[in-house]
């Protein structure tokens, strides 16, 4: 007897939609069950080389929290492509300007940087405040 190896087919694969709410999440912690859900690994038919994960839809990510002293310390940097480009952001002005690409950049670390990884990624959508606009997709709540 041989073992044959599952490999789930595309016609196979069905993409849910889940509902996350932020407030009072920790941001390394929550990134990570998203992260989880995107690439679908908390599926039996998930497999690395395919995207067999969920939507997911985060609401309420102006109400993510950080532990220690994070929120005065933590940076982001960006390069703009050109020479001496380095450009830097606190947390605290990230938090006040756009609190949805906090999360959005935390997922990204923890998807694949390749093709595989992009398309997962696409499939994340955060929203500042309580309300989204894919109510047609009938998304489940899911609580983190």
């Amino acid at each position: 007897m041989t073992e044959k190896t599952f490999t789930p087919k595309a016609k196979e694969i069905i993409h849910e939609w889940f509902v996350v709410d932020a407030t009072d999440k920790v941001l390394g912690r929550l990134a990570t069950e998203i992260a989880r859900i995107l690439k679908g690994k908390h599926k039996p038919i998930y497999a690395t080389h395919a995207d067999v994960g969920d939507h997911v839809i985060v609401i309420n990510a102006e109400k993510v929290r950080v532990t220690g002293r994070k929120a005065e310390q933590k940076i982001y940097y960006r390069h703009t492509g050109y020479a001496g480009g380095i450009r830097s952001t606190s947390y605290s002005k990230l938090m006040a300007d756009h609190p949805e690409r906090i999360l959005r950049k935390a997922v990204w670390g923890m998807l694949p940087h390749n093709t595989l990884g992009r398309s997962m990624f696409k499939k994340l959508r955060v929203y500042a405040g309580g309300e989204h606009r894919h109510e047609a997709q009938k998304p489940v709540s899911l609580d983190i």
